[in-house]
């Protein structure tokens, strides 16, 4: 499975150990040295959810943006894509939508 860092989008390869995504809690990104252990790399991470999390069982983390030690974190996979290639699909498909 490979994950990006949410800081400078760096496509990294995260190891599995029996079976589940294995990434310690003070892993850094190669790239740019970037915690990876944090909320804005995980899966659950939502920021229109309670407490920016989909899980209801975590605790609340004052900084998305540094290491902590959640439990219920899950490195979210990487779909290979920059945040911008997804809002030009999104400008086009309104575009596609509204077009007269």
């Amino acid at each position: 499975m490979n994950m990006s860092c949410f800081h400078c989008k760096n496509d990294i390869p995260v190891p599995e150990v029996s079976g589940r995504v294995s990434l310690a809690f003070r892993e850094s990104c190669p790239k740019c040295g970037t915690d990876l252990h944090v909320c804005l790399n995980c899966k659950h991470y939502d920021q229109g959810s309670h407490h920016e999390c989909r899980e209801s069982s975590a605790e609340w983390v004052r900084n998305k943006e540094k290491a902590n030690v959640c439990e219920y974190f899950i490195p979210a996979p990487s779909n290979g894509r920059s945040s911008k290639d997804s809002s030009n699909d999104a400008l086009a498909a309104l575009d596609a939508l509204f077009k007269k």
